[in-house]
């Protein structure tokens, strides 16, 4: 299970409009979503969008507050967890962020805050196995991702996998963690991909 202390980039770029709405829930097709043990999957994950998406969300809903170049959507995903978005000067560059925070855990809208200012002050290419993984996650369609069900050994099951090329015509579906180097970086976008990977690209 993913620890609620867990602040992790998801997306790398700038989301759109509908990649913002994709990324909301991108954990739509996970059986127990909404059960309690559930929050981990959404409290703490954050990604940028631009000023246009952030200022539409904010007219969706009066928020439910607002201080310091954040609001507070009053509609809760699951439990306390809801969407935090985030204004940030960075560089001499006013950027936006939406994260989920679970406003049960003190300090956690500002834990977060400093999370995605720490992490954006480092290199934009420099990603983490994790970030990559995750990044290949929130990009792939829901056709070609899902969670292990009992057609699974017992072992895995509930954990992510995603449909990867192989001899088979229909490709083959493999665990999120188990995928290869190789098969990693067939799924990044060419400007993430290691320089001379991307280059033999």
């Amino acid at each position: 299970m993913i620890s609620s202390d867990n602040f992790r980039k998801i997306w790398f770029g700038c989301a759109d409009r509908p990649q913002m709405f994709r990324l909301f829930d991108r954990h739509a097709k996970q059986p127990g979503r909404f059960a309690a043990d559930a929050i981990p999957l959404y409290a703490g994950e954050w990604f940028e969008l631009g000023q246009s998406e952030c200022d539409y969300m904010l007219d969706v809903l009066p928020p439910l507050w607002m201080r310091g170049g954040m609001f507070v959507l009053r509609e809760f995903m699951i439990g306390a967890v809801t969407s935090v978005f985030f204004t940030i000067p960075i560089n001499d560059r006013v950027r936006h962020f939406h994260g989920y925070c679970d406003l049960s855990r003190r300090q956690e809208v500002e834990r977060m805050r400093q999370a995605i200012v720490t992490r954006v002050s480092r290199p934009e290419r420099a990603m983490s196995e994790a970030e990559r993984l995750e990044h290949i996650w929130s990009d792939t369609r829901d056709a070609y991702r899902g969670y292990a069900d009992e057609t699974w050994p017992s072992s895995v099951r509930g954990e992510r996998w995603v449909m990867v090329y192989s001899s088979k015509p229909q490709g083959e579906a493999k665990l999120l963690t188990d995928l290869t180097e190789a098969e990693i970086v067939a799924k990044l976008p060419i400007h993430y991909r290691p320089t001379h990977q991307a280059l033999a690209a």
